[in-house]
């Protein structure tokens, strides 16, 4: 029986490529920088901000200790103020997950992205408590693909494991799920692709929100029979 379903956060539950993006671009060009296109985006993104702001550099062939705290400061004072900007909701998959909630199923996020800004991003666009746990990367904390903040999550709700799904749209997230021994669902409406995904151990795929609602379905119907 499906009890919780522990997601990842961009590219997963919202769409923030543009976001990062716009924001990355800005810290870049401020520091005289040449942009980076939107889309190369979705593979820098995704391990935490300190490691985005290293791979924006080094795709610019840049990297230095010096530059690299000046972007990370531009970067981190622009996005805060202002979270959501250039964020949005998957399209169809605020209907689905209401659907897995009207079946008593609990949702919760468990993000690379700084805590306040996971928080903040999450409650401005779906509003304060939809998710029943909303977790983001903690000072001194680690970092997925390591599990403890996922295993956290589930303590927390009180499920066991096998009662959770956890739910991502890269290989890091695909490494969390396995790495803490829950059944892994790969989406294809984020930043990559099946192949990584399948690559990384994804239990099972699904290519639109309707079907993450399916899958719940399914395995809490035979869970029942």
């Amino acid at each position: 029986m499906v009890k919780l379903c522990v997601f990842d956060l961009d590219g997963t539950v919202l769409d923030t490529v543009g976001s990062i993006a716009y924001y990355g671009n800005y810290a870049l060009q401020k520091n005289g920088i040449e942009p980076i296109d939107p889309p190369e985006y979705k593979y820098l993104a995704g391990t935490g901000i300190a490691n985005l702001i290293r791979k924006m550099l080094e795709f610019r062939h840049c990297y230095s200790e010096s530059l690299y705290e000046r972007v990370y400061h531009d970067y981190d004072t622009a996005y805060n103020a202002d979270v959501s900007y250039k964020s949005r909701i998957f399209d169809g998959l605020k209907e689905a997950l209401d659907a897995i909630k009207a079946q008593g199923v609990r949702l919760a996020i468990a993000s690379n992205k700084p805590d306040f800004a996971a928080k903040t991003v999450v409650n401005k666009l779906y509003g304060e408590g939809y998710f029943a746990y909303v977790t983001g990367q903690v000072p001194g904390g680690v970092l997925k693909p390591d599990p403890t903040v996922v295993l956290n999550v589930v303590e927390q709700m009180g499920v066991r494991r096998e009662e959770c799904l956890y739910i991502g749209d890269t290989s890091t997230d695909m490494q969390t799920g396995k790495n803490a021994g829950i059944f892994t669902v790969g989406v294809l409406w984020g930043f990559r692709g099946k192949d990584e995904l399948v690559e990384n151990g994804a239990d099972w795929i699904v290519a639109k929100p309707c079907e993450l609602f399916e899958l719940v379905t399914d395995r809490n119907r035979r869970e029942m029979q």
